[in-house]
This record gives C-alpha cells, structure tokens and sequence, in this order.
C-alpha cells in the first residue's frame, strides 16, 4: 500500500493564520507591543507594518536602536534564555502582529526545515545588520550614517521591492539612530533634498541616487 505523501509546509499561511500558540494582533500607531522588563515568553512575527525597538537606561535616556518592517521578527531571545525583555517594541504605523509563544515556536524549529531555514536566514540577517551598523558607526560621518539609514528604511539593497516612501519618522528618531544631534540630521535632509536625492515633506521619499552619498569616497574592500 503507497504511504501517503506529507503536505509540504506552506511558512507563509503558518504565519498567516491562529492556531496552536498562535494569535494575531492588531496594533495601532504608537502602540507598545511589549515593554522592556515583560517577560520573554514569546516570539513575535510583524505581518504587516513597522515597529521600533527602544532602549531606556538607568539613567532614564531612551534611544532607539532598530526599525523592523514586514517580514521581520522581533523578540527571539527568548529562545536564547534572556528572561526579560531588554528593549521596548513600539508600533509606528498600524500594523498586524502575529505572536508565537515560545513552545508554538520551538516546536516548528524543529520539525519544519522550511520554517527553519526562513528563521535562520532572518538570524543571520540579522546578526549582518549589526556588524554593518558597528562598522557604520566606526569608520563613517554622521552624513554618510544618515543617508544609509535612509536606504535602509527604504528596502534599497534587500531582495523585496524598494518601498521609497518612508513612514513618517521625526528627526530625533533618526538623530537617534545615527548617533548625532537634530541640527544636524535637519542640515543633512535639506541638503540631500536640495540635491534632489530625497522629496521631504512630512513623509520621506527617499530617491536611489542617495546611494551616491554612501559610495561616495568607499574605501575598497582588499581580499
């Protein structure tokens, strides 16, 4: 008798629908999705939308330190035994959030290799953006940090289509993130703008010869 042939895992529909240790929220702008201190008791998977990671010191300084966009997950080191949540994760357009708890999560790792590998695959993307923004930080002007983090918020560079119109976003987030001061981010979105580089008005437009900014003066990578 023919043994009767597995369904192969479809990670899209997974993602898509509630089931076992799975919900979908949805979230309206400037809602917290989970704070820092919550416990980490589940991975969450964003839909559809945009999300920003913030971290508070002792001190009370906040700064953000990512923005994650559709197709992102956020809040997988609890995997990884962090207990606590170490940054807060706040909605910045409405979105839809799928949570997975971290026993629904666990158990797909291990048994779906098509899950597997788009988790992974997000992982090492991940850990990449990190050494990128590190090198960033190290070796380029504010300038150049700005106008890479433009692209990047706009998808310039990753496999989906490049989504130019930027969620609007204030000066002191992306003073934040830069690692400068909100004089400064103003003096270099005027700048750009006038060079035709990006529309600004509210929303960010963000036009692909700002890529010139960013390859201007690269140093080449020796083998």
């Amino acid at each position: 008798m023919a043994t009767k042939r597995r369904q192969a895992f479809d990670t899209k529909s997974f993602l898509a629908r509630v089931g076992d240790g799975r919900s979908i929220g949805k979230y309206r702008k400037g809602q917290i999705i989970f704070s820092q201190g919550d416990p980490g008791d589940a991975v969450f998977y964003i839909q559809k939308g945009k999300a920003k990671l913030t971290v508070v010191s002792e001190q009370g300084k906040e700064a953000v330190i990512a923005i994650l966009g559709t197709g992102d997950f956020v809040g997988e080191g609890c995997l990884a035994g962090q207990a606590r949540r170490i940054a807060t994760v706040t909605s910045m357009v409405d979105s839809v959030i799928v949570r997975l708890e971290k026993s629904a999560i666990i158990q797909v790792i291990h048994q779906e290799p098509a899950f597997s590998e788009l988790f992974i695959a997000h992982l090492l993307g991940r850990s990449i953006r990190v050494e990128a923004d590190l090198v960033d930080q190290l070796f380029n002007s504010s300038e150049k940090r700005l106008a890479r983090l433009l692209l990047l918020l706009a998808n310039f560079g990753k496999e989906e289509k490049p989504e130019p119109v930027i969620a609007k976003i204030s000066q002191e987030t992306l003073a934040e993130m830069v690692g400068t001061t909100r004089s400064r981010v103003s003096f270099f979105m005027n700048k750009f703008r006038k060079l035709g580089f990006i529309n600004y008005n509210g929303s960010i437009e963000v036009n692909s010869s700002l890529l010139n900014v960013v390859l201007h003066d690269q140093p080449p990578i020796k083998n």
